[in-house]
């Protein structure tokens, strides 16, 4: 079994049974960055810091930036087009679009529905969903939920990100963390595409850390002004230490939680939020994991929030990681609190 793992005890993580309800698969997957390129040097002429400093502290190297004009949605279509592709379908054969994103195209209307016009996918419904770095994780557990219960055939749930534009740049600590990236999948009925089914989703919440990670004006609760636009409170703000410890904790109780009564050889690999290389390492630490089975690849694209999952899947699959009949594990943290894990069976 996957046992010595430390069996964790936690609050907030519910499963719920896959029995008499539809199984559920990932039929194709694509992502997309950004063209430009942007090295850790960067920011040597803006904050106080050096590529040393930033690999040692994160993982990072280097992370792309959206070109002026290239907004979320762009992102999104392109990442969708490739799923698509993948999983043989058109844009006509989608029933539900579903966008996680904390940075929209506008906080009016969703970005879904500016996707949904953009891929052509005409006999679609469309929604946004706001979990942060969680939102691909809610995004795929609710988009299997519709098909599970029977109200849509085929969903393609996206995650995506501009964060570049919502960093503060006189911020050394967090400027630097942040990237640009757009993951889809499209999920149908195991039994048409055959891969990938969800085996068992967790969600789960603490919103008495909403200051952990948050974007302080812009909402109802603080509309903008001038005041609050020089002060800089419609960029990331972040409590880095309280970030680190949450994040370690969480990524290594929901793998455990997925991965509970499994053998250990059935396992293939693990793709978690690329949010720094430490909490990463610290996290198997605790599981007395090795990094062998771990999809990594924060050192090219930083933190991506809701697109790290669902493009460290993309390049995982299409590099051959993803073995048939071994088990999958997804899972992510962010602001919110929230955070997520799926189980699949490729």
């Amino acid at each position: 079994m996957l046992v010595p793992f430390q069996r964790f005890i936690h609050l907030g993580l519910h499963k719920f049974s896959m029995a008499s309800r539809i199984r559920v698969g990932i039929a194709g997957t694509g992502s997309y960055l950004p063209e430009r390129v942007v090295p850790n040097s960067y920011f040597e002429d803006i904050v106080d810091t050096s590529d040393e400093w930033i690999v040692q502290r994160t993982g990072i190297r280097e992370r792309r930036f959206a070109a002026e004009g290239e907004n979320c949605s762009d992102l999104c279509i392109a990442a969708g087009q490739k799923a698509l592709s993948a999983a043989g379908i058109g844009p006509e054969d989608l029933d539900l679009i579903i966008v996680g994103t904390l940075t929209p195209d506008y906080p009016l209307p969703s970005t879904a529905c500016l996707v949904q016009a953009g891929l052509g996918a005409t006999q679609a419904g469309a929604f946004d969903v706001a979990s942060a770095c969680t939102g691909f994780m809610t995004a795929l557990s609710t988009g299997e939920a519709f098909i599970a219960a029977g109200r849509s055939k085929r969903v393609m749930v996206i995650g995506a990100e501009i964060l570049s534009r919502f960093v503060n740049l006189n911020d050394r600590g967090s400027c630097i963390l942040f990237g640009d990236a757009a993951g889809a999948a499209v999920l149908m009925p195991h039994d048409e595409c055959g891969q990938g089914e969800i085996l068992k989703t967790i969600l789960g919440a603490d919103g008495s850390g909403f200051d952990f990670i948050h974007i302080p004006a812009g909402g109802s609760a603080k509309p903008p002004t001038h005041e609050t636009v020089e002060a800089g409170d419609h960029t990331i703000h972040l409590r880095g230490r309280d970030v680190f410890r949450f994040a370690v904790k969480h990524m290594s109780q929901l793998i455990a939680e997925m991965l509970e009564g499994y053998d250990e050889d059935e396992l293939g690999v693990i793709v978690p939020h690329q949010v720094n290389r430490r909490i990463i390492d610290a996290a198997l630490d605790r599981l007395g994991m090795t990094d062998e089975k771990v999809v990594v690849n924060i050192q090219h694209y930083a933190n991506t929030s809701a697109a790290t999952v669902p493009v460290a899947m993309d390049e995982a699959i299409r590099a051959g990681r993803f073995e048939k009949g071994k088990l999958v594990v997804l899972v992510a943290f962010g602001a919110g609190l929230t955070w997520g894990a799926s189980l699949l069976r490729w």
